[in-house]
C-alpha cells in the first residue's frame, strides 16, 4: 500500500484546514475556493485525496516531494504525514511596510476606533507601550486582515465585532502571553483577522466589545 492510500484522522483533516485559511490570509485562496476545499478536506478518507486540496500552493511540502521554493511561507516535513502547521513567515523591515500601514508604540499608548480605515496589512511596532486597535466601526478593505508584531514589553488589544474570528497561532512568545476571547477557525464572517510575529515579554489579547454575550443572550443567540 502506497502513502497516499493511507487512512487520514479527524487531527489530519483540521490540519490541513488551517493550511487552508494561511492561504486564504496570503491571498492565495477566495473565499469560495477556500469553502470548496475545505468541504473536500473534511471528506476526504485517504492521504491522497487530503493532498489533493493543497497540491496547487506554494510553500506546502508533502510527503515524498522535495520542498518547493516559496516567498512568503514554508512547511516542514512531519512524519505523520508530511507537512506541519507552523508558518514562516518572510521577514519584513519597517521600510517595506507602506507608512500608513505602520501603528508605532515608544512609551505611549496608540488607539485606533470609530470609522478608521483598516489596510490589508498592518504592522505593529512596539516597545515599552500599548496599542489597542476595535475594528467594531472600523472601515474594511479586505475580510481578512493580516497584523504583524514586533513587540517588546507591551500589550496589543483587538476589539472585534460579535461575527469576526481571528488566528493567534502564528505568534512567536517569549516570556508573552496570547489569550482570545474570540472564536478561532476558517474565515467564514465578515472579518477574520490573522496576528503572527514576535511577542517580548509583552501580551496579545482578542476579545469581543463589553456586553456582546449579554446582547447575544437577551437576543435569544
Amino acid at each position: 500500500m502506497g502513502d497516499r492510500d493511507l487512512r487520514v484522522s479527524d487531527v489530519e483533516r483540521e490540519h490541513v484546514g488551517r493550511l487552508l485559511q494561511r492561504a486564504v490570509g496570503l491571498g492565495m485562496l477566495s473565499l469560495g475556493e477556500f469553502t470548496e476545499r475545505m468541504d473536500t478536506a473534511l471528506a476526504a478518507k485517504t492521504r491522497g485525496e487530503l493532498n489533493a486540496v493543497l497540491v496547487d500552493l506554494p510553500g506546502i511540502r508533502l510527503a515524498g516531494q522535495p520542498a518547493p521554493k516559496a516567498p512568503q511561507f514554508n512547511y516542514a516535513p512531519r512524519p505523520q504525514y508530511g507537512y506541519t502547521a507552523r508558518p514562516q513567515y518572510a521577514p519584513r523591515t519597517v521600510h517595506q511596510v507602506p507608512p500608513g500601514n505602520v501603528i508605532r508604540s515608544r512609551l505611549s499608548n496608540v488607539k485606533r476606533h470609530g470609522n478608521w480605515h483598516v489596510p490589508q496589512t498592518i504592522l505593529v511596532d512596539s516597545l515599552l507601550g500599548s496599542v489597542r486597535l476595535d475594528f467594531t466601526q472600523a472601515i474594511m478593505s479586505t475580510q481578512v486582515v493580516e497584523i504583524r508584531v514586533d513587540d517588546y514589553l507591551s500589550s496589543l488589544e483587538l476589539i472585534l465585532p460579535p461575527d469576526a474570528t481571528v488566528d493567534l497561532n502564528g505568534l512567536e512568545l517569549i516570556g508573552g502571553s496570547a489569550e482570545t476571547k474570540v472564536r478561532t477557525g476558517p474565515p467564514i464572517g465578515p472579518l477574520h483577522v490573522v496576528v503572527y510575529g514576535k511577542v517580548r515579554f509583552g501580551s496579545v489579547s482578542a476579545k469581543h466589545p463589553f456586553g456582546t454575550q449579554w446582547k447575544k443572550f437577551l437576543n435569544g443567540a
